[in-house]
């Protein structure tokens, strides 16, 4: 059981966390990730469609793994990127 207050979390166990500190850190993490993963598909977009291997209508499947080191973590994100 996780049990709220004022900010930090505590396990029966009696562990705790400053959620709020843990809310920022990771919104900046997945905030970081989003900039840099646009850029990239942005990138490797442009480099196929001038060397012809895309076309401009296509759309493409897109996946995503999180990993976290020290955790156990299956979280995948997929979805369409479409060009057209």
């Amino acid at each position: 059981m996780l049990i709220r207050a004022y900010g930090h979390s505590t396990t029966d166990e009696g562990i705790t966390m400053d959620e709020e500190a843990f809310n920022l850190s990771l919104r900046k993490f997945l905030k970081h990730f989003g900039v840099t993963a646009q850029r990239e598909v942005e990138k490797a977009v442009y480099a196929a469609l001038k060397s012809g291997k895309l076309q401009g209508t296509e759309t493409l499947k897109a996946r995503a793994k999180l990993e976290i080191a020290g955790l156990e973590t299956d979280a995948f994100v997929e979805g369409d990127i479409t060009l057209a």
